[in-house]
Order: structure tokens, then C-alpha cells, then sequence
């Protein structure tokens, strides 16, 4: 419940502004660990507890009580529309909607019950579940809802490709290599669900469409491997099996090298879920130490609540412990600056100093050094967490942590795109005809450069004297290039234009440019023209889709909060715009001191998948507030 200011203007907002920034370092100094750390849940869409009941499902291994709490969370979540969106009040999306509606169905809700006769128009109204994504018609096929032919081929055999190929599975992102790996060994053997309360789902498809294969249209290419997928699909069966069993092993070997113990392989619900699958499928026993290890992953990434059960995509602790330390920090108290450092001590002895992960294929020279997201994946760290963690470290105590600042800058330059620009995980994974595979229609599958990694690293590297000038020099140019025609700068990772303007502004300041450069004043002008009337930022999810939106969006605080820090950095501290923001989050904090956030400001896939960061509606308003307090 947010709190009423007697006089809700700035200058009531002024008079509490110290109170205001007090109580939200005091929140998030109670979600601080007895270890030091940070971890704040994680929220998708209806896709992944849908997909956990259904694993449960397909393995046989049903935790009633467990599904019960998905199921309500289900219930909760669905849309007005019948459907389940892929964020908090968007619109219908089929594939969602053809998971969460199986899911219900097998736990028990009655297909006649209004519900899932609304979710079940919905899904038929789309045209049914044969024109789900890929991801979906595989769960389908599993469990024999759905012919084989109708999901695009992928042969294991992929596996055994040279890394010269056209394709190989280097040229996907990490996300994409983690999930399909074991899921190409599900693809090739093709196991049934043992689904022992033989749920069908005929219902949810339109006559005839259950073995029609989909076609892709599009661009050439789209053509050219949609005649090339009709050829693998005949083709298949007549691979030499001796060769089928060689990529097999390949793959499980791969999946073993990086299970990831107890935070699972690349840190990843999907990933994990196909693991689980594959190993079941090749008759690993229930208690052979891979198969505990991938069960023991997935139960990890369970919020089991009385009142809200759900499974989040993953676990982000780094990424939230090092903007916790950020932000506390910024409030100049001696107790946020001993929580920000005790947080900071839990981080250093996670920076993988040994291991070259997957990303030393394309840069075998550079040597480790950065962080994961997760508490542990050694062999997928990134960019974007290693430069936050970096910028935390060096502004808490440069000379205490100068070793692990170096080590991280090191490896950041080394990670730099041939373009100039830093992307998430991996130097220059930017092929654009993997995205025209038929199998690879679920969302982002290749890693290029974005401007908010890149701004991030920008950032960091201005603070660091061991830092190559070039690097530095070539990020703020490929800043530049990136910059839109109207000023603003598109968020690969945050929702959208609102997160990209907001975290390259600081950057390019921080970098040497000066505030009143005309491209600043471009983009500073662009944030002050899309602040809403009632003194916030807001952007919807549908920006990425639709240029309407672009700007637009209910207020939130993540998303005031990086208006307002770019804002701040551009020297607007005594402008119109910064004393309304500013305003609206004094005015809108809660009496815990947090802000109440349900829109999904965080971004995994641009519009295919996005997340409820639950810590953003915390930390970047406390950063915002304390920096202007500061300043």
C-alpha cells in the first residue's frame, strides 16, 4: 500500500526524502542474507510452471501438494482473454496458453469448467495447438499429443559438426546451446511421457492440423530450410546408427561437463527440464548422482507459498547482490555501506578465475574472469554482471578489490565484438541465418552486442586506469552508432527504450562526453517528451513488437528510477522532469519502503519472454532516490 503525502508535490516530497531513501535501504537491508548476499525471485509467464507440472508428468514423479500451488498460480494468472499472457496484462499467447491450459488438465481441472472453456475458445480461436512455437509442439509430441512431423527436424548428429560449418552449435547463444542440446537427444529417440493419468488434449486442436507439418515462409532462407527440414525429415531414419550413437554420447557428454551441480546446466529451467528427460530416456536410474544433481536443480528454482507457488526461469544472486551494493552505497549511511560490503565479500570468491567456458571458443587467448548470473555457472559468465559487479567493487573500495576489478576488466576487454560493442555471454555470436531455422522460433537464439551490456561496460571501464583506451574509445562509438534517430537507445535486456537510453547516458558521461552534447541533449529530451502525466516512466512490454508503444506505459518504478538516473547524469537535477520523478516515487513508495511492481520490466527474449524482476522495484528507486539525495 503506497503511502498519501499531506502535499503530493515536490515539495512534499522534498521534506521526505531522507525518510523516503531511509526506508527503502532498510528494506532491502532486511532481504540481505546471513551470509552477505542478495537473491530477490524471479517471475515469468505461465510457460514454466506449466512446464514443471507437466515434467511431473512426464517422469511419473507427481508432488500433488507441489501442483496444487502451480495450479492456483495458473488460475491466477490468466488473462481476460482466455489465454495466458507472456506478461502481466498482455495479450493472449498461444503457446502459453496451450501449456498452462495441459497443465491444468492434468492436475485435475474439469476441461468444462468455465476457465478452461474460455482458455480452451481462446486456444482455437488462434487456430490450436499445432500452431504452437517449437519448444510446445516437442512437450506435445512427448506425450503423444502431437505426430513427429509436425516438429521440425534437428538431428543429433549436429553434434558431431565441425566448428567451420555452417551451422554448429557455436553459432547459438548460450541459452539456446544449454536447451537444445538434451533436447536433441530427445528428438532422436523420440521416448513417451509415461503421463499416468493419460491426459489428451485432442480438444485443443483443429481437425487435421495434429500431423500437418508447419511450413515457414519469410525470407529465402526461411525457404530454403524449410525445404531442407521436408528432406531431414525423410532422410532420419536412414542415418547410420553407429554414427546417431557417437552424437548421442557427444551430446550426454556435453550436458555432464556442465550439469552445474545444484544450480543446474546453464543455470536454466529449460535446460535442466530437457536434462531430466534425456537421462530418463537413456534408463539412468532415479538415484544415479546426474539425475539427483538435475533434481536437486530444478527443486532450487521452486517459490512455494501457501498463498503463490511458482517456478522461476532461474536464480539471479549476483546480479542482485551487486546492484544491492550499488544502491546502498549510493545513500551515504554507514549501515548500507557495511551491508553493501559484506555483500561484496560474498562475490569475490565467485569470479571464475580457471575455467574458459563456452565463450573461449571464440576467444581462446583471453584468460577467466568474470561472474555468472546464477550462484554458480562457471562455464556461461557475463559481461553484463561482471562489469555491475566491477563497478560495485571499485566505487566500495578500489585499492581493497583492485585484483578482482583488473582481472574482470581484463577479461571484458578481451570479450569485445569485432563491431565494437560488448554482447551478453559471447564475442561475436551474431549469425542471422540460424534465426532462420524452422526450429528456432522461440525468441532470441544468437547473442550480438546491445547497447545496455555495452553501456554497462562503458561504464566500468572509464573508472579503470588498467583499462585499454581503445576498447573504451571503440564502446562509446558503437554507443553512437547505435543511437536511434529520435535520440533514444533500444534495451536488449530491460524493458525497452526507457532501460537503453537510461543506461547509456551514464556511460557516455562517465566516458568523458560531455552533458551538453547535442546527442545527449537528443536523448535527454527524448526521456523528458515520454514521461507520463503523472510524473513517471513507464514502457510495455509490446514496445518491441509495436512502434505505438515505443515510451508507453503504465508508471512503474524500475522504469522511473533509469529515466531519472539518466536524467541525473546529464546534469537535471534542478530540471521539471527529475523534481516530478522524483515526486512520483516519493509518493508511490509503500509503507515497507519498497514499491509495488507488477509489469514486467526485465527482458530474457525481446517480446517472447520477459521477467518481473522482483528486486528492480526496489534497488533502482533506492538508487535513484539516494543519488539525488547525494548529489
Amino acid at each position: 500500500m503506497a503511502r498519501t503525502l499531506d502535499a503530493p508535490d515536490f515539495a512534499g516530497a522534498l521534506s521526505e526524502l531522507d525518510r523516503s531513501v531511509a526506508a527503502a535501504a532498510d528494506a532491502l537491508i532486511r532481504e540481505q542474507r546471513d551470509d552477505g548476499h542478495w537473491s530477490f525471485e524471479l517471475e515469468a509467464d505461465a510457460t514454466i510452471p506449466a512446464e514443471f507440472i507437466l515434467l511431473g508428468h512426464y517422469l511419473d514423479r507427481i508432488d500433488a501438494e507441489m501442483e496444487a500451488g502451480l495450479a492456483r498460480y495458473l488460475r491466477a494468472i490468466q488473462g481476460a482473454h482466455g489465454g495466458w499472457p507472456l506478461f502481466h496484462d498482455g495479450p493472449f499467447d498461444l503457446s502459453a496458453s496451450v501449456k498452462a491450459y495441459f497443465a491444468l488438465k492434468a492436475v485435475g481441472d474439469d476441461p468444462e469448467a468455465p476457465h478452461m472453456a474460455r482458455a480452451r475458445d481462446a486456444i482455437l480461436a488462434a487456430g490450436g495447438a499445432a500452431r504452437a512455437n517449437v519448444f510446445t509442439r516437442i512437450q506435445l509430441a512427448l506425450f503423444g499429443a502431437l505426430d513427429w512431423k509436425a516438429v521440425p527436424s534437428m538431428p543429433v548428429e549436429i553434434m558431431l559438426l565441425p566448428r567451420w560449418f555452417p551451422f554448429h552449435l557455436s553459432k547459438v547463444s548460450y541459452w539456446s546451446r544449454t536447451v537444445i542440446v538434451p533436447l536433441l537427444v530427445l528428438m532422436a529417440m523420440r521416448p513417451k511421457a509415461r503421463n499416468p493419468r493419460k491426459i489428451r488434449i485432442r480438444e485443443l486442436f483443429s481437425p487435421g492440423t495434429a500431423e500437418r507439418p508447419m511450413r515457414p515462409g519469410g525470407s529465402i532462407w526461411a525457404v530454403v530450410f524449410g525445404a531442407l527440414d521436408a528432406v531431414l525429415h525423410v532422410a532420419e531414419p536412414w542415418f547410420p546408427r553407429h554414427i546417431r550413437r557417437r552424437a548421442i554420447a557427444a551430446a550426454v557428454a556435453f550436458v555432464e561437463a556442465r550439469l552445474n551441480g545444484e544450480d543446474g546446466l546453464g543455470g536454466i529451467y529449460p535446460a535442466m527440464a530437457n536434462s531430466a528427460m534425456m537421462f530418463d530416456c537413456l534408463g539412468y536410474a532415479p538415484d544415479h548422482p546426474s539425475v539427483a544433481t538435475v533434481r536437486a536443480a530444478l527443486r532450487k528454482l521452486l517459490v512455494l507459498r501457501p498463498e503463490r507457488s511458482y517456478c522461476q526461469p532461474c536464480l539471479s544472486p549476483v546480479w542482485d547482490t551487486g546492484l544491492a551494493a550499488l544502491a546502498l552505497m549510493e545513500t551515504g549511511d554507514e549501515a548500507g555501506a557495511a551491508a553493501a560490503r559484506r555483500g561484496l565479500d560474498w562475490l569475490i570468491p565467485r569470479q571464475e578465475l580457471s575455467l574458459a567456458g563456452d565463450w573461449a571458443g571464440a576467444r581462446p587467448e583471453v584468460r577467466p574472469g568474470g561472474w555468472a548470473f546464477q550462484y554458480w555457472n562457471a562455464h556461461y559468465p557475463d559481461l553484463d554482471d561482471t562489469a555491475m559487479v566491477a563497478i560495485a567493487l571499485d566505487r566500495c573500495d578500489g585499492p581493497r578489490y583492485r585484483e578482482a576489478v583488473d582481472r574482470a576488466a581484463e577479461w571484458i576487454v578481451g570479450m569485445r565484438c569485432k563491431s565494437g560493442g560488448w554482447a551478453a555471454f559471447d564475442a561475436d555470436n551474431d549469425s542471422r541465418l540460424v534465426a532462420a531455422l524452422p526450429f528456432c522460433d522461440f525468441g532470441e537464439v544468437t547473442d550480438p552486442p546491445s547497447a545496455d551490456v555495452t553501456a554497462h561496460v562503458v561504464e566500468m571501464l572509464a573508472a579503470e586506469p588498467t583499462t585499454t583506451p581503445g576498447a573504451l574509445a571503440r564502446g562509446v562509438e558503437w554507443l553512437w552508432a547505435m543511437q536511434e534517430a529520435d535520440g533514444s537507445w533500444f534495451g536488449r535486456w530491460g524493458v525497452n527504450y526507457v532501460y537503453g537510453t537510461g543506461a547509456v547516458i551514464p556511460a557516455l558521461v562517465a566516458a568523458g562526453v560531455d552533458a551538453t552534447d547535442g546527442r545527449i541533449l537528443r536523448a535527454v529530451r527524448w526521456l523528458e517528451a515520454h514521461q507520463n502525466d503523472d510524473g513517471g516512466w513507464g514502457e510495455d512490454v509490446r514496445s518491441y513488437v509495436d512502434t505505438a508503444w515505443i515510451g508507453r506505459g503504465e508508471s512503474t518504478a524500475s522504469q522511473t528510477a533509469w529515466a531519472l538516473l539518466a536524467l541525473l547524469a546529464a546534469g537535471g537535477r534542478e530540471t521539471e522532469a527529475v523534481e516530478r520523478g522524483i515526486t512520483w516515487l516519493v509518493c508511490h513508495q509503500t509503507e515497507e519502503g519498497g514499491w509495488d511492481e507488477p509489469w514486467f520490466t526485465g527482458t530474457g527474449f525481446p517480446w517472447d519472454f520477459s521477467i518481473n524482476y522482483h528486486l528492480y522495484r526496489l534497488v533502482w528507486p533506492l538508487m535513484a532516490l539516494g543519488r539525488y539525495q547525494r548529489q
